[in-house]
């Protein structure tokens, strides 16, 4: 059985992260790894735009065979939980078009698949994924978070899978 490609997507307006594995069973590899980002004074439709050429050159490049995005978490300024829905929808739309089934985790369930503890720290996080995917690179957290998020998914694909 060949091994599937998953994309993680850490979904933002100003760096969206997006990471690329192989599961094959048990085993994950990294496969690549980066971060769209649009210009931070480009009007908000043009944003939205980068973001979703920004994944579909992922996909054409990639060829993931599945997809997960991390959750939107709300917070105490609506307009910036609003914007950042605005990305995640975005983020949706490149793999849906690709014939992707897109899967979404909560934050808190990443972390918990990650390193084991849902409230744990972005470092914690990095370090992980650095232990889980020893050949990924990557400079930004963003990255290291949309590889997380494909982590996650690898796990509670396999679960389901198994049962």
């Amino acid at each position: 059985m060949a091994p599937t490609r998953i994309l993680g997507i850490d979904p933002g307006l100003l760096r969206c992260g997006w990471g690329v594995i192989d599961c094959d069973q048990n085993r994950l590899s990294f496969v690549a790894g980066g971060v769209i980002r649009p210009a931070a004074k480009a009007p908000m439709a043009e944003r939205l735009c980068a973001i979703d050429s920004g994944l579909t050159d992922v996909i054409a490049e990639w060829h993931p065979d599945e997809a997960a995005i991390e959750e939107t978490f709300s917070n105490m300024n609506a307009a910036s939980t609003l914007k950042l829905g605005m990305a995640r929808g975005v983020a949706f739309i490149a793999p849906a078009r690709a014939g992707l089934v897109v899967a979404e985790y909560a934050a808190n369930a990443i972390k918990k698949s990650v390193v084991g503890a849902g409230h744990a720290g972005k470092e914690q996080v990095q370090m992980m994924v650095k232990v889980l995917l020893p050949k990924a690179t990557f400079d930004l957290a963003d990255t290291a978070d949309a590889l997380a998020v494909a982590i996650c998914h690898a796990h509670h694909r396999s679960r389901v899978r198994t049962h």
